[in-house]
């Protein structure tokens, strides 16, 4: 299959929205691989970080943004770390993962791991910190797994690490100005 390379595609819109998102140039990846040898959940990945770094520079978007990578990714920030370019690969993953959502393109495959994404964003939006019943109240809503791990509830409570009432933080409001800067 040969590939039609346009330099819309390159050069275009969703290109400079990616690295403006992720404040660093993809251009400047040469494909060494560091990412992907250093990567610790790269066994789980549909495809590695390198290939994706590959793609976003092609301009290949239905494939990077659908792809089960950008949701897998832990954020760990090895890759970053281990770039001889120093080019903020975490930072690219987080802003495909934030493209993605926008434009519907999520893979479905990775419908826990957005569910999960948007639970604990809105709970921290509504609460200043990360609320535990609540969003995992949220969670099991949004990816309909109401039952899987119900057993392990009450040892939770039990140990107090699951809370019914969200702790109040100072700084709610500033919270919430954050994400309304950020547009979530």
């Amino acid at each position: 299959m040969v590939v039609r390379l346009r330099k819309e595609d390159i050069e275009g819109p969703l290109k400079a929205e990616m690295e403006g998102l992720a404040e660093t140039r993809v251009a400047e990846c040469y494909q060494c691989g560091k990412c992907s040898a250093g990567c610790p959940v790269a066994s789980e990945m549909d495809m590695l970080p390198n290939r994706v770094m590959r793609l976003a520079q092609l301009g290949q978007w239905d494939e990077v943004l659908g792809s089960k990578t950008i949701w897998i990714c832990a954020s760990c920030v090895t890759c970053t770390a281990r770039c001889p370019r120093e080019v903020d690969i975490a930072a690219v993953m987080d802003a495909l993962r934030q493209m993605s959502l926008e434009r519907g393109k999520a893979n479905k495959r990775a419908r826990e791991v957005t569910a999960f994404y948007r639970a604990f964003l809105d709970t921290v939006r509504a609460f200043g910190r990360m609320a535990e019943f609540a969003m995992v109240g949220d969670y099991k809503t949004r990816s309909g797994k109401f039952f899987a791990d119900i057993f392990v509830a009450p040892k939770m409570l039990q140990r107090g690490k699951l809370h019914f009432l969200p702790k109040t933080i100072h700084g709610r409001k500033e919270v919430r100005e954050i994400f309304r800067k950020c547009g979530y």
